[in-house]
């Protein structure tokens, strides 16, 4: 790697963890919002809504991805290509299941009545849980071009920094779903 390369990775490192700095004032802003508007004085109440297994199911899913994507990272750094290969899949998939049941869940709600219209607290509820699933969707086709680069063989080090960044950018996501659990879900579930 050239001196002007690492400068220029060391940017996109430093412009990168400013985004997710900014991710998380937004974040934190909309849990905010969440926790004055719920639970609503009229219309649905969360221990009305949300169901213990769907959680776990997705949480296994989601959390699990972070794992994977960890081992893909080190088979990468060992020279095991079919190694991190497979590891990369399997985050994959385990983000678009996780995605899946979050679609599913929203549909279940709007179906029954209990769209962003029903109340403050459905509407607090879609756009906070609905931003994160966005930002799940955005990893899978950050995922999806990450197989791309990989086709193009791409030098191998600036490939390890871009798998770097996503590995930043996937555990955030992960970080923002456990508070999701603590503060969305976990305290009308017990």
């Amino acid at each position: 790697m050239s001196e002007y390369e690492g400068a220029l990775l060391k940017d996109k490192k430093i412009g990168f963890g400013m985004y997710l700095g900014v991710e998380a004032i937004m974040f934190a802003t909309l849990f905010t919002n969440y926790i004055i508007f719920t639970p609503s004085p009229h219309g649905p109440q969360p221990g009305e809504l949300f169901e213990a297994k769907s959680l776990i199911l997705s949480s296994f899913f989601l959390l699990s991805s972070s794992f994977t994507l960890i081992g893909a990272e080190r088979f990468l750094s060992k020279g095991k290509k079919l190694g991190f290969l497979i590891g990369l899949g399997i985050t994959f998939l385990f983000a678009a299941i996780f995605l899946g049941l979050e679609v599913k869940e929203f549909y279940k709600y709007v179906s029954e009545g209990n769209g962003v219209s029903a109340n403050n607290f459905m509407a607090s509820y879609f756009v906070l849980v609905g931003l994160h699933a966005a930002h799940v969707a955005f990893g899978l086709g950050w995922m999806a071009a990450l197989f791309t680069n990989w086709m193009r063989n791409i030098q191998k080090h600036l490939y390890h920094e871009k798998l770097k960044i996503f590995s930043y950018y996937w555990h955030f996501v992960d970080v923002m779903w456990v508070v999701i659990i603590l503060v969305v879900y976990l305290r009308f579930l017990i």
